[in-house]
């Protein structure tokens, strides 16, 4: 370091946001006795991206990559009361994808068998046998769907706030309203992060930024192309309830490429957009053109839900990449640093897995699974893929 940087505090490891990813990391990185700091702009944990998520938790994925680290996420979601006493509202109600025409009953036949040597427990289900798990779907056109049991949902701010309080219960710091302005390097490697508090030193710094990953990695000198687009969500009045699983319709449509919802155990109804074209940048204020969307959408495929009332509308922001697929690896610009960033808005039910998967990585205990999970995440691929269940 040089002679300004006067250093407030050494730690073994640093990571860069208190969100979706940075939280479950700190906690592992905790769990396995590292000296560990976290920094985040924000006034506390969970601020961001993680506070406006919907809460769905699914390892229906068309990678072994992500069906992995999704797998491994919803088994701590699903014991997390039981270990830790904390209520996260974890409910296994499923997932439900829908196919109304020969592409969507296409691709997801043709992704049952990755789904199901990689662990996960999924079947197809003719049309007569949908209705039976969600009677309400609009029968007609109805070819099937897809149905995991075993994913569910949660909440995001309890999740945060549970992994938050046990992270630090294992001795993690926390530094909040703390902007990262710089890293430390020296000979080609990462020695600690600058702030507008300070300096802390440490050999590794975790990059979990989210939408503004892609600029601490720039920091370093390193690339990763993770860029923010914005998705609009909201919650209904609540009604008893009549729905289990989290129902996804991917067909696309003039300014949608999908959709998805569920029942929240209030009764309330939670639902999000995908938009298309994309809308680039971090603007997270609300539109007038979601809920018209989004309404006539859900209306056609569940006719029921004509009648309940919308409460609040809110925008959130996506990191994306250009597959659809994270990056998570070592940066090969400045030795140290690890890039955990373009979670493509599914930080909430990668993490725990993932965080996991940082520290053996900072802990050099990787295994040959991870390895493998790794080659489908690494900064460094081509990025010419496309992941068929965004």
């Amino acid at each position: 370091m040089g002679a300004s940087d006067a250093v407030r505090k050494s730690y073994d490891a640093i990571v860069v946001g208190a969100g979706s990813i940075g939280l479950p990391a700190a906690l592992s990185l905790a769990e396995a006795g590292l000296r560990t700091l976290v920094l985040d702009e924000l006034p506390s944990a969970g601020q961001g991206s993680n506070k406006r998520a919907i809460g769905g938790l699914r390892a229906t994925h068309s990678d072994p990559a992500k069906i992995r680290l999704s797998l491994r996420s919803l088994e701590i979601f699903a014991t997390w009361k039981e270990r830790f006493g904390d209520d996260i509202e974890w409910f296994k109600g499923g997932y439900c994808f829908v196919a109304y025409r020969d592409e969507e009953e296409t691709t997801l036949k043709e992704l049952l068998p990755v789904q199901n040597t990689f662990g996960l427990k999924i079947d197809w289900h003719d049309a007569s046998g949908l209705l039976e798990i969600i009677p309400d779907l609009n029968p007609r056109g109805l070819r099937g769907g897809t149905f995991s049991p075993d994913d569910g949902n949660a909440s995001p701010l309890l999740a945060a706030w549970a992994f938050y309080k046990r992270a630090k219960s294992l001795g993690a710091e926390f530094s909040f309203r703390d902007t990262v302005t710089g890293l430390v390097l020296e000979a080609g490697r990462v020695r600690g992060v600058r702030t507008d508090k300070g300096v802390y030193a440490a050999p590794i710094v975790i990059n979990a930024a989210g939408p503004r990953a892609r600029a601490v990695a720039a920091m370093a000198g390193a690339d990763i192309p993770v860029r923010p687009d914005s998705h609009e969500a909201a919650v209904s009045e609540p009604v008893a309830r009549f729905l289990i699983p989290l129902v996804v319709d991917t067909r696309p449509l003039p300014g949608s490429a999908n959709y998805y919802f569920y029942q929240h155990f209030t009764g309330q109804l939670i639902f999000c957009i995908t938009p298309s074209p994309s809308i680039w940048g971090e603007d997270i204020r609300e539109t007038s053109a979601f809920l018209p969307m989004v309404a006539k959408r859900m209306v056609d495929l569940m006719p029921r839900l004509k009648n309940i009332r919308v409460r609040r509308t809110w925008r959130g922001l996506y990191p994306m990449t250009p597959d659809g697929f994270p990056v998570v690896g070592w940066s090969r610009e400045a030795e140290g640093l690890l890039q955990a960033a373009g979670m493509c808005g599914q930080g909430f039910m990668l993490g725990p897995g993932l965080g996991e998967l940082l520290a053996r990585m900072v802990l050099k205990k990787t295994t040959a699974d991870d390895e493998e999970t790794l080659s489908y995440l690494s900064p460094y691929r081509s990025f010419t893929g496309q992941e068929k269940l965004k």
